[in-house]
Parts: structure tokens; sequence; C-alpha cells
């Protein structure tokens, strides 16, 4: 038997409607594409890697309404709600890649500015 070779040892995999917007939005990032399989049907799929940080989604068209795990959900219920994916950047300086992103993307994309947390790191969210 043939043995799989993992990317990482968790996937996240998030169902979306069009590959062109994460690629814009991720790859503002600094995320950039290792593969892909293009939409059809419910079949799509596109992994996105930045550093040791891998991002998978499935489907990029329309059909990801349709699928079994989300057809109960009307197409106005926000996709992703409650959830938060934190991405960890250890190999730049955090205050030059935070006004690197401010920079390519809409402001409205950032709901919390680059701040020293209580726990003692900074993020921005």
């Amino acid at each position: 038997m043939e043995k799989t070779v993992a990317l990482s040892n968790i996937i996240i995999e998030l169902h979306v409607p069009d590959f062109d917007v994460v690629r814009d939005f991720y790859g503002k990032l600094g995320f950039e594409e290792v593969w892909t399989y293009p939409p059809k049907d419910q079949s799509g799929y596109l992994v996105m890697k930045r550093g040791d940080s891998i991002l998978s989604f499935f489907c990029g068209n329309n059909e990801v309404y349709s699928h079994t795990y989300f057809k109960k959900f009307s197409k106005n219920t926000p996709r992703g709600y409650a959830t938060e994916l934190a991405i960890y950047i250890t190999d730049v300086d955090l205050e030059k890649y935070y006004n690197q992103v401010v920079s390519k993307i809409d402001n409205n994309s950032i709901v919390q500015p680059l701040v020293m947390k209580p726990w003692g790191s900074k993020d921005f969210r």
C-alpha cells in the first residue's frame, strides 16, 4: 500500500464560491497558489501556502451552495460566520508586514489594527 504524504498535519478547508476572490485576498497576505483543480460541478479545489501555513479551498463556484453540508442554509447566510483563522508570522517584521497588508486590501477588511494583546503578542484582525 502506498503511503500518502500530507503537506500539513491539519487541513483548513474553506468552502467558497469564487477562487479568483480567494487568490486576490490571500495573495495580498503573501500566500501563493500551490495547485488548483479547476471548478467543475462540486469538485473544484485550490491550495495556497505562505511559509508553513496552508489553506485549502473547495468548490470555487456557486455549486458550493448546493453542497450536502451547506444546502440547508440560504445563499444569504454569511459563510464563515463565527470562524477565525489565525496566521502566525514569525519570519518578518510584523509592523512592516501589517503596513504592506493595509496598503493592499480594503480598509473594511481590517477589523482591528495592529495592537499589543494582554497575552504579550501583537496582532491584527
